[in-house]
Protein backbone atom coordinates (compact mmCIF):
# COMPACT_ATOMS: atom_id res chain seq x y z
CA UNK A 1 0.00 0.00 0.00
CA UNK A 2 2.51 2.20 1.08
CA UNK A 3 4.43 1.49 -2.71
CA UNK A 4 1.09 2.06 -3.97
CA UNK A 5 0.65 5.56 -2.24
CA UNK A 6 4.04 6.99 -3.07
CA UNK A 7 3.31 6.25 -6.55
CA UNK A 8 0.33 7.89 -6.73
CA UNK A 9 1.61 11.18 -4.97
CA UNK A 10 5.03 10.73 -7.67
CA UNK A 11 1.97 10.69 -10.66
CA UNK A 12 0.15 13.79 -8.90
CA UNK A 13 3.51 15.83 -8.90
CA UNK A 14 4.43 14.60 -12.32
CA UNK A 15 1.32 16.31 -13.77
CA UNK A 16 1.23 19.32 -11.65
CA UNK A 17 4.85 20.16 -13.19
CA UNK A 18 3.49 19.46 -16.34
CA UNK A 19 0.57 21.86 -15.78
CA UNK A 20 3.01 24.74 -14.29
CA UNK A 21 5.63 24.57 -17.66
CA UNK A 22 2.64 25.20 -19.53
CA UNK A 23 0.90 28.09 -17.94
CA UNK A 24 1.74 31.71 -19.77
CA UNK A 25 4.48 33.62 -17.99
CA UNK A 26 2.69 36.68 -15.92
CA UNK A 27 4.09 39.89 -16.98
CA UNK A 28 6.12 41.59 -15.11
CA UNK A 29 4.80 44.81 -13.51
CA UNK A 30 7.27 47.77 -13.53
CA UNK A 31 7.18 51.06 -11.21
CA UNK A 32 8.92 53.95 -12.82
CA UNK A 33 10.41 56.27 -10.04
CA UNK A 34 9.67 60.25 -10.64
CA UNK A 35 12.36 62.75 -8.87
CA UNK A 36 12.21 66.49 -8.86
CA UNK A 37 13.19 67.72 -11.55
CA UNK A 38 11.64 65.05 -13.87
CA UNK A 39 8.45 64.85 -15.94
CA UNK A 40 5.77 62.85 -14.36
CA UNK A 41 3.92 62.71 -17.69
CA UNK A 42 7.05 61.26 -19.44
CA UNK A 43 6.75 58.67 -16.94
CA UNK A 44 2.78 58.50 -17.43
CA UNK A 45 3.50 58.14 -21.13
CA UNK A 46 5.92 55.36 -20.95
CA UNK A 47 3.51 53.31 -17.99
CA UNK A 48 2.06 50.35 -19.14
CA UNK A 49 -0.99 48.53 -18.20
CA UNK A 50 -0.32 47.48 -14.31
CA UNK A 51 2.25 49.54 -13.90
CA UNK A 52 3.09 52.14 -10.91
CA UNK A 53 4.56 55.63 -11.37
CA UNK A 54 6.16 56.66 -8.08
CA UNK A 55 6.52 60.18 -7.49
CA UNK A 56 9.09 61.31 -5.14
CA UNK A 57 8.91 64.14 -2.47
CA UNK A 58 9.06 67.01 -4.28
CA UNK A 59 7.29 69.76 -5.93
CA UNK A 60 6.14 69.55 -9.70
CA UNK A 61 4.68 72.11 -11.60
CA UNK A 62 2.51 70.68 -14.70
CA UNK A 63 -0.35 68.82 -15.12
CA UNK A 64 -0.95 64.84 -15.64
CA UNK A 65 -3.46 63.13 -18.33
CA UNK A 66 -3.80 59.38 -18.00
CA UNK A 67 -5.40 57.48 -20.47
CA UNK A 68 -3.45 53.98 -20.30
CA UNK A 69 -5.62 51.61 -18.20
CA UNK A 70 -4.35 49.84 -14.89
CA UNK A 71 -1.94 52.28 -14.11
CA UNK A 72 -1.06 53.87 -10.80
CA UNK A 73 -0.08 57.20 -10.21
CA UNK A 74 1.46 57.71 -6.75
CA UNK A 75 3.28 59.83 -4.35
CA UNK A 76 4.78 59.55 -1.15
CA UNK A 77 2.19 61.64 0.77
CA UNK A 78 1.72 65.27 0.90
CA UNK A 79 5.46 65.86 0.60
CA UNK A 80 4.39 64.71 -3.18
CA UNK A 81 2.91 68.27 -4.73
CA UNK A 82 1.33 68.67 -8.18
CA UNK A 83 0.99 72.74 -8.93
CA UNK A 84 -0.24 74.58 -11.87
CA UNK A 85 3.12 75.53 -14.09
CA UNK A 86 4.62 79.15 -14.22
CA UNK A 87 3.21 80.93 -17.07
CA UNK A 88 5.29 82.32 -19.99
CA UNK A 89 4.96 86.25 -20.45
CA UNK A 90 4.82 86.99 -23.45
CA UNK A 91 8.04 89.00 -25.39
CA UNK A 92 6.77 92.44 -26.34
CA UNK A 93 8.10 93.09 -30.15
CA UNK A 94 10.59 96.13 -30.70
CA UNK A 95 9.05 98.90 -31.71
CA UNK A 96 10.08 99.05 -35.40
CA UNK A 97 8.34 95.57 -35.81
CA UNK A 98 5.30 96.35 -33.42
CA UNK A 99 3.22 98.09 -36.48
CA UNK A 100 4.17 94.93 -38.54
CA UNK A 101 2.96 92.54 -36.06
CA UNK A 102 -0.05 93.83 -35.37
CA UNK A 103 -0.96 94.53 -39.49
CA UNK A 104 0.03 90.71 -39.75
CA UNK A 105 -2.37 89.87 -36.45
CA UNK A 106 -5.26 91.91 -37.82
CA UNK A 107 -4.74 89.62 -40.98
CA UNK A 108 -4.79 86.45 -39.37
CA UNK A 109 -7.84 87.04 -37.13
CA UNK A 110 -9.83 88.65 -40.93
CA UNK A 111 -8.93 85.35 -42.46
CA UNK A 112 -10.05 82.98 -39.55
CA UNK A 113 -13.22 84.54 -39.36
CA UNK A 114 -14.33 83.71 -42.59
CA UNK A 115 -13.85 80.18 -41.19
CA UNK A 116 -16.37 78.37 -39.82
CA UNK A 117 -15.82 78.04 -35.77
CA UNK A 118 -14.72 74.84 -34.59
CA UNK A 119 -14.44 73.06 -31.09
CA UNK A 120 -11.40 72.06 -29.87
CA UNK A 121 -10.70 70.04 -27.02
CA UNK A 122 -8.12 71.60 -24.30
CA UNK A 123 -5.83 69.60 -22.87
CA UNK A 124 -5.51 69.09 -18.87
CA UNK A 125 -3.52 72.16 -18.30
CA UNK A 126 -5.18 73.86 -20.49
CA UNK A 127 -8.70 73.03 -18.97
CA UNK A 128 -7.38 74.24 -16.08
CA UNK A 129 -7.10 70.60 -14.05
CA UNK A 130 -4.38 69.00 -12.04
CA UNK A 131 -4.52 64.97 -12.87
CA UNK A 132 -7.08 63.83 -15.64
CA UNK A 133 -8.19 60.60 -16.47
CA UNK A 134 -9.87 60.32 -19.40
CA UNK A 135 -11.38 57.50 -21.61
CA UNK A 136 -13.59 58.06 -24.74
CA UNK A 137 -16.79 58.43 -26.39
CA UNK A 138 -16.81 55.17 -26.90
CA UNK A 139 -14.43 53.59 -24.30
CA UNK A 140 -14.08 53.84 -20.54
CA UNK A 141 -10.46 53.85 -19.41
CA UNK A 142 -10.78 51.35 -16.51
CA UNK A 143 -8.66 50.56 -13.14
CA UNK A 144 -6.80 53.87 -12.88
CA UNK A 145 -5.82 54.58 -9.31
CA UNK A 146 -4.09 58.06 -8.01
CA UNK A 147 -2.96 58.27 -4.76
CA UNK A 148 -1.03 59.53 -1.71
CA UNK A 149 0.01 63.01 -3.28
CA UNK A 150 -0.98 66.65 -2.55
CA UNK A 151 -2.69 68.85 -5.80
CA UNK A 152 -3.39 72.57 -5.45
CA UNK A 153 -3.94 75.78 -7.14
CA UNK A 154 -5.71 74.81 -10.18
CA UNK A 155 -7.83 76.98 -11.59
CA UNK A 156 -10.34 74.50 -12.47
CA UNK A 157 -10.23 70.78 -10.34
CA UNK A 158 -7.50 68.96 -8.65
CA UNK A 159 -8.01 65.57 -10.10
CA UNK A 160 -10.33 64.83 -12.89
CA UNK A 161 -11.87 61.72 -14.03
CA UNK A 162 -14.19 61.14 -17.62
CA UNK A 163 -15.46 58.29 -18.73
CA UNK A 164 -13.36 55.85 -16.30
CA UNK A 165 -14.32 52.33 -14.82
CA UNK A 166 -13.31 51.72 -11.73
CA UNK A 167 -11.39 54.75 -11.15
CA UNK A 168 -9.44 55.30 -7.51
CA UNK A 169 -8.53 58.35 -5.82
CA UNK A 170 -7.34 57.43 -2.23
CA UNK A 171 -5.13 59.44 0.17
CA UNK A 172 -5.41 62.43 -2.29
CA UNK A 173 -4.93 66.19 -0.43
CA UNK A 174 -6.90 68.29 -2.92
CA UNK A 175 -6.61 72.00 -1.81
CA UNK A 176 -7.64 75.39 -2.81
CA UNK A 177 -8.26 74.72 -6.61
CA UNK A 178 -10.37 76.85 -8.22
CA UNK A 179 -13.99 75.04 -8.72
CA UNK A 180 -13.44 71.33 -7.73
CA UNK A 181 -11.21 69.49 -5.31
CA UNK A 182 -11.88 66.07 -6.96
CA UNK A 183 -14.51 65.66 -9.85
CA UNK A 184 -15.85 63.29 -12.07
CA UNK A 185 -18.37 62.83 -15.00
CA UNK A 186 -19.56 59.76 -17.26
CA UNK A 187 -17.73 57.49 -14.64
CA UNK A 188 -18.64 54.09 -12.92
CA UNK A 189 -17.57 51.99 -9.90
CA UNK A 190 -15.48 54.90 -8.55
CA UNK A 191 -13.82 54.56 -5.11
CA UNK A 192 -13.30 57.91 -3.61
CA UNK A 193 -11.57 57.29 -0.01
CA UNK A 194 -9.37 58.64 2.70
CA UNK A 195 -9.20 61.96 0.63
CA UNK A 196 -8.11 65.31 2.45
CA UNK A 197 -10.23 67.76 0.44
CA UNK A 198 -10.37 71.48 1.93
CA UNK A 199 -10.50 75.22 0.24
CA UNK A 200 -11.85 74.44 -3.02
CA UNK A 201 -13.75 77.39 -4.96
CA UNK A 202 -17.63 75.25 -5.42
CA UNK A 203 -17.58 71.66 -4.13
CA UNK A 204 -14.84 68.82 -2.62
CA UNK A 205 -16.46 66.12 -4.12
CA UNK A 206 -18.48 66.82 -7.25
CA UNK A 207 -19.93 63.50 -9.37
CA UNK A 208 -22.18 64.13 -12.10
CA UNK A 209 -23.77 62.55 -15.62
CA UNK A 210 -22.59 65.52 -17.35
CA UNK A 211 -21.94 68.92 -17.46
CA UNK A 212 -22.04 69.26 -21.15
CA UNK A 213 -25.71 69.12 -21.86
CA UNK A 214 -29.06 68.21 -20.68
CA UNK A 215 -29.49 64.37 -19.77
CA UNK A 216 -31.10 61.73 -17.55
CA UNK A 217 -29.37 60.68 -14.40
CA UNK A 218 -26.75 58.21 -14.69
CA UNK A 219 -26.18 54.81 -13.17
CA UNK A 220 -23.11 55.15 -11.22
CA UNK A 221 -22.83 51.55 -10.84
CA UNK A 222 -22.16 51.42 -6.96
CA UNK A 223 -19.66 54.45 -7.03
CA UNK A 224 -18.76 55.23 -3.72
CA UNK A 225 -17.26 58.09 -1.15
CA UNK A 226 -16.07 57.14 1.47
CA UNK A 227 -13.82 58.35 4.65
CA UNK A 228 -13.07 61.79 3.56
CA UNK A 229 -12.79 64.60 5.36
CA UNK A 230 -14.52 67.49 3.26
CA UNK A 231 -13.74 71.02 4.79
CA UNK A 232 -13.65 74.77 3.49
CA UNK A 233 -15.21 73.98 0.19
CA UNK A 234 -18.47 76.17 -1.21
CA UNK A 235 -20.17 72.45 -0.71
CA UNK A 236 -18.77 69.60 0.72
CA UNK A 237 -19.87 66.82 -1.50
CA UNK A 238 -21.76 67.16 -4.70
CA UNK A 239 -23.95 64.79 -6.41
CA UNK A 240 -25.62 65.92 -9.56
CA UNK A 241 -27.85 63.70 -11.89
CA UNK A 242 -26.55 60.33 -10.76
CA UNK A 243 -27.96 57.08 -9.11
CA UNK A 244 -26.69 53.79 -7.71
CA UNK A 245 -23.89 55.37 -5.50
CA UNK A 246 -23.27 55.40 -1.78
CA UNK A 247 -21.80 58.79 0.23
CA UNK A 248 -20.63 57.04 3.87
CA UNK A 249 -18.86 57.73 6.56
CA UNK A 250 -17.46 60.98 5.17
CA UNK A 251 -16.73 64.14 7.84
CA UNK A 252 -17.88 67.13 6.59
CA UNK A 253 -17.62 70.38 8.21
CA UNK A 254 -17.04 74.20 7.93
CA UNK A 255 -18.53 74.43 4.31
CA UNK A 256 -21.25 76.57 2.76
CA UNK A 257 -23.21 73.02 2.63
CA UNK A 258 -22.24 69.98 3.71
CA UNK A 259 -23.89 67.24 1.34
CA UNK A 260 -26.29 68.41 -2.20
CA UNK A 261 -27.85 65.54 -3.95
CA UNK A 262 -29.45 67.42 -7.19
CA UNK A 263 -31.95 66.20 -9.93
CA UNK A 264 -34.13 67.99 -12.32
CA UNK A 265 -37.23 67.22 -15.01
CA UNK A 266 -34.88 64.81 -17.00
CA UNK A 267 -35.76 60.85 -17.21
CA UNK A 268 -34.05 58.65 -15.17
CA UNK A 269 -34.33 60.89 -12.26
CA UNK A 270 -31.83 61.53 -9.85
CA UNK A 271 -32.10 59.27 -6.96
CA UNK A 272 -32.08 55.29 -5.50
CA UNK A 273 -28.62 56.11 -3.86
CA UNK A 274 -27.43 56.38 0.06
CA UNK A 275 -26.06 59.06 1.82
CA UNK A 276 -25.75 57.10 4.92
CA UNK A 277 -23.44 57.26 8.93
CA UNK A 278 -21.49 60.65 7.78
CA UNK A 279 -20.82 63.66 10.29
CA UNK A 280 -22.00 66.84 8.77
CA UNK A 281 -20.98 69.58 11.49
CA UNK A 282 -21.56 73.50 11.52
CA UNK A 283 -21.22 74.14 7.20
CA UNK A 284 -21.58 77.88 8.23
CA UNK A 285 -19.28 79.77 5.88
CA UNK A 286 -21.08 82.07 4.11
CA UNK A 287 -20.98 81.65 0.46
CA UNK A 288 -22.82 84.31 -2.59
CA UNK A 289 -25.29 83.06 -4.84
CA UNK A 290 -24.63 81.63 -8.16
CA UNK A 291 -26.40 81.44 -11.37
CA UNK A 292 -27.82 78.28 -10.39
CA UNK A 293 -28.05 78.24 -6.09
CA UNK A 294 -29.00 81.11 -3.91
CA UNK A 295 -26.34 82.26 -1.08
CA UNK A 296 -25.65 79.64 0.82
CA UNK A 297 -25.00 79.28 4.48
CA UNK A 298 -25.75 76.68 7.44
CA UNK A 299 -26.89 73.54 5.13
CA UNK A 300 -26.21 69.95 6.28
CA UNK A 301 -27.78 67.54 3.94
CA UNK A 302 -30.01 68.65 1.22
CA UNK A 303 -32.30 66.26 -1.55
CA UNK A 304 -33.76 68.35 -4.49
CA UNK A 305 -35.39 66.86 -7.33
CA UNK A 306 -34.67 63.28 -6.11
CA UNK A 307 -36.29 59.69 -5.87
CA UNK A 308 -35.61 57.34 -3.71
CA UNK A 309 -32.80 58.66 -2.09
CA UNK A 310 -32.25 57.15 1.73
CA UNK A 311 -30.39 59.38 4.15
CA UNK A 312 -29.64 57.53 7.16
CA UNK A 313 -27.81 56.92 10.50
CA UNK A 314 -25.74 60.32 9.95
CA UNK A 315 -25.01 62.92 12.47
CA UNK A 316 -26.31 66.16 11.58
CA UNK A 317 -25.65 69.08 14.10
CA UNK A 318 -24.72 72.75 14.62
CA UNK A 319 -25.92 73.75 10.70
CA UNK A 320 -27.31 77.04 11.15
CA UNK A 321 -28.26 79.72 8.35
CA UNK A 322 -31.12 81.78 6.67
CA UNK A 323 -30.41 80.90 2.96
CA UNK A 324 -33.71 78.92 1.30
CA UNK A 325 -31.73 76.24 1.93
CA UNK A 326 -30.60 76.02 5.53
CA UNK A 327 -30.86 73.45 8.12
CA UNK A 328 -29.94 69.76 8.78
CA UNK A 329 -31.49 67.49 6.67
CA UNK A 330 -33.65 69.52 3.71
CA UNK A 331 -36.17 68.29 1.40
CA UNK A 332 -36.17 70.97 -1.41
CA UNK A 333 -38.29 71.13 -4.34
CA UNK A 334 -36.04 71.65 -7.19
CA UNK A 335 -35.08 74.95 -9.02
CA UNK A 336 -37.29 73.94 -11.82
CA UNK A 337 -40.33 72.84 -10.16
CA UNK A 338 -39.74 69.41 -9.96
CA UNK A 339 -40.61 67.70 -6.71
CA UNK A 340 -38.90 64.82 -4.74
CA UNK A 341 -40.89 61.58 -4.46
CA UNK A 342 -40.28 58.51 -2.37
CA UNK A 343 -37.55 59.93 -0.54
CA UNK A 344 -36.39 58.04 3.04
CA UNK A 345 -34.80 59.81 6.09
CA UNK A 346 -34.51 57.60 8.88
CA UNK A 347 -32.45 57.07 12.00
CA UNK A 348 -30.36 60.15 12.02
CA UNK A 349 -29.30 62.27 14.61
CA UNK A 350 -30.27 65.75 15.07
CA UNK A 351 -29.12 68.95 17.12
CA UNK A 352 -28.73 72.45 16.64
CA UNK A 353 -29.55 73.00 13.78
CA UNK A 354 -31.81 76.40 11.88
CA UNK A 355 -34.14 76.70 11.21
CA UNK A 356 -34.86 73.63 12.08
CA UNK A 357 -33.17 69.68 12.10
CA UNK A 358 -35.69 68.22 9.54
CA UNK A 359 -37.23 70.96 6.75
CA UNK A 360 -39.11 69.98 4.25
CA UNK A 361 -40.51 72.20 1.34
CA UNK A 362 -41.90 69.72 -0.56
CA UNK A 363 -45.52 69.23 -1.71
CA UNK A 364 -45.30 65.92 -2.54
CA UNK A 365 -47.01 63.58 0.05
CA UNK A 366 -44.47 60.02 -0.63
CA UNK A 367 -41.49 61.41 1.28
CA UNK A 368 -40.94 59.71 4.92
CA UNK A 369 -39.44 60.63 8.31
CA UNK A 370 -38.73 57.94 10.63
CA UNK A 371 -37.01 57.28 13.75
CA UNK A 372 -35.06 60.28 13.67
CA UNK A 373 -33.68 61.95 16.69
CA UNK A 374 -34.65 65.63 16.58
CA UNK A 375 -36.19 68.92 18.51
CA UNK A 376 -37.35 70.66 15.72
CA UNK A 377 -38.98 70.72 12.20
CA UNK A 378 -40.72 72.84 9.51
CA UNK A 379 -43.49 71.92 9.20
CA UNK A 380 -43.97 70.65 12.79
CA UNK A 381 -44.50 66.91 13.44
CA UNK A 382 -41.47 65.42 10.90
CA UNK A 383 -39.28 64.46 14.15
Amino acid sequence: MKRCHIAYLACTAALLGTGLSAAPAVAAHSTLVVRPGESIQKAVDAAEAGDTVLVLAGTYHESVTIRTPHVTLRGVGSGTVIEPAAKKTAKKPAKANAKKAAKKAAKAAKKSARKPAKKIAKSCAEGGNGICVLGTKTKDVKGVTVADLKVTKFSRTGVFGMATDGLTVRGVNAADNGVWGIAEERSVRSLLRDNYVHGNGDAGVFLANTIQEEAGAYDAKQTLVSHNWLEGNRIGVTVRRLRNLTVARNYVSGNCAGVFVVGDENKPKAGHLDVTANQVVANNRSCPKTERLPALKGSGIVLTGTEKARVSRNWVTGNSGKSPLSGGIVLFKSFVGVAGTDNRVDGNVLSENSPADLVSTETGKTNSFERNSCRASKPAGLC
